[in-house]
């Protein structure tokens, strides 16, 4: 086997998206925040020592593709946190995310902006800064399980998507991949930052809590395309068809548009996509993403608008039907039957056990 074969020799050597946090590790722990044992200067490999293969040692779990991102545990809590590098040329996403994020609007409980701890320089770099966040994951990892957990979701959302339009902000790229949760609720012993499923060994299967129960909070990122409009600003159109999701009709490069509105249609299409196709028990959300994503921008209901049917619409779902598991439209019958079993038990001592706190 040649060294370009065997882990034991290529994953000790850093990539170059890994040498630069490494020549940073110093820095970033004296603004009090430690990078795992991989990142520390003068790092010698742990597999070397202890006999065990490098695939199964924390230090041989590489960092991600996306090198302006690194986790870092915050000295003093404990707490994993996202360190984000920045260059000059996106300062002002910066600048927005932490306005945000600024007091008094923090203590908005409908602000789900993405939490933002500090932002600092780069001494031997002027043109970069680090912005300090939570350690965030995708809201569909795990995946959802019941429709309360839908409709906790969907609350959320649309709250903070009122939020952002109540502060002039349009998002304009409102995709799934740009909402994320705090999972640290769920994960009461943690869990690793590149093996999600696992504790903070990188190996050892971690222990999880229902979503339900835990309770999560999901947050707004990525204000890379967002447009900003001041207090009683005329003329609040835009032109650009950027973006995760092109379906928006009124997309044009020419012609401008509500940046607000395609807000709207963009979470309408997000829940489409991500539950209404995908589950058969989720049809209380048809009416409200028929009204999102109405074809014309005018008859879309503002934010708070939607937010307010959606309120309305929820009303008309039980106890017993939060609690119920998601159903896959394509599950089969037998799969489906004995599946729903199983839920009606949960949903049942769930229900007792409420009246029994």
């Amino acid at each position: 086997m040649s060294d370009e074969e065997d882990p034991s020799v290529y994953l000790q050597h850093l990539h170059n998206r890994e040498i630069l946090w490494r020549d940073k590790q110093v820095f970033l722990q004296s603004k009090g925040y430690m990078l795992r044992s991989r990142y520390r200067p003068n790092w010698v490999p742990s597999w070397l020592t202890s006999g065990r293969h490098p695939f199964r040692s924390e230090d041989g779990i590489e960092l991600p593709l996306a090198g302006h991102l690194i986790d870092a545990i915050r000295v003093a809590d404990g707490k994993m946190v996202y360190i984000k590098r920045i260059e000059a040329g996106n300062f002002r996403e910066a600048s927005l995310a932490t306005a945000l994020y600024a007091d008094p609007l923090r203590q908005d409980p409908m602000n789900h902006t993405v939490p933002i701890y500090e932002v600092f320089s780069d001494p031997e770099a002027p043109d970069v800064s680090y912005m300090v966040m939570p350690f965030l994951r995708y809201p569909d990892d795990p995946p959802f399980e019941s429709v309360g957990e839908v409709m906790e979701f969907v609350d959320q959302v649309l709250e903070g998507l009122v939020f952002m339009h109540d502060q002039g902000v349009a998002h304009r790229d409102c995709a799934l991949a740009n909402i994320m949760m705090d999972a640290s609720r769920m994960y009461p012993d943690s869990f690793h930052p590149v093996h999600l499923d696992h504790a903070p060994d990188g190996f050892i299967r971690a222990r999880r809590r229902p979503r339900s129960r835990a309770g999560v909070k999901y947050y707004f990122i990525d204000y890379g395309i967002s447009s900003v409009f001041g207090p009683g600003q005329s003329g609040k159109l835009v032109t650009g068809v950027l973006g995760r999701d092109q379906d928006a009709p009124e997309l044009s490069d020419v012609t401008p548009y509500d940046p607000f509105a395609v807000d709207v249609f963009l979470i309408g299409n997000m829940l489409r996509t991500t539950f209404l196709e995908i589950y058969s028990n989720t049809e209380f959300l048809k009416l409200l993403i028929l009204r999102a994503t109405h074809p014309t921008p005018s008859d879309r209901p503002t934010a708070r608008d939607l937010l307010r049917l959606w309120v309305r619409e929820r009303r008309h779902i039980s106890f017993l039907d939060k609690a119920w598991r998601l159903q896959k439209r394509d599950e089969l019958a037998v799969v489906s039957v004995a599946r729903d079993c199983l839920s009606m038990l949960g949903s049942v001592f769930s229900y007792a056990g409420s009246f029994a706190r």
